[in-house]
């Protein structure tokens, strides 16, 4: 996988994590180990500028996807899956901060990231979460990704709950 982080937010965020997970999310879901993925990290008003433009939504929001050649995983019977630009995500550590400090198990923002990265992988195949029925296999995908990832890594306490509305 070629997945390049840029960190232009100004605040220090675990680059190595999100550039680990996203890797993991990625091997997991079957995509081709050539696909290329960008992933961005911007303070609030980059992030509220970029919501406004492609969702005209006020405010910043915590990931915003941007997909590329619109790769999905690969089907049970497909041998090789197709390569590609995934695309990019675009996150935000200010309002990861927020919405891991109001979570039902209180994160830290570095955990967030981590969370929306996933999210924002799983956004850029083609999953959603405006139906009940999409956002409960989406919403158990990222759960299922987040925890197999922290398992590989020993990490112990339990995972982040989904705050991605």
């Amino acid at each position: 996988m070629s997945i390049d982080v840029n960190n232009e937010s100004g605040t220090e965020v675990d680059e190595h994590a999100i550039l680990d997970i996203a890797r993991y999310a990625l091997a997991r879901m079957r995509i081709h180990p050539l696909s290329e993925l960008s992933v961005i990290v911007v303070d609030t008003d980059a992030m509220e500028q970029l919501h406004i433009q492609w969702m005209d939504l006020p405010g910043p929001t915590d990931v915003l996807s941007f997909p590329m050649d619109e790769l999905r995983p690969p089907g049970k019977d497909e041998d090789e899956p197709p390569q590609g630009l995934l695309g990019d995500i675009v996150l935000c550590p200010e309002v990861a901060t927020k919405q891991g400090a109001e979570a039902p198990t209180q994160h830290s923002m570095d955990e967030e990231l981590q969370l929306l990265t996933v999210h924002g992988v799983l956004h850029l195949l083609g999953y959603d979460h405006e139906e009940a029925d999409e956002k409960a296999e989406m919403f158990g995908l990222q759960a299922a990704i987040v925890d197999g990832w922290r398992a590989e890594k020993g990490l112990t306490g339990p995972s982040p709950a989904p705050t991605v509305s």
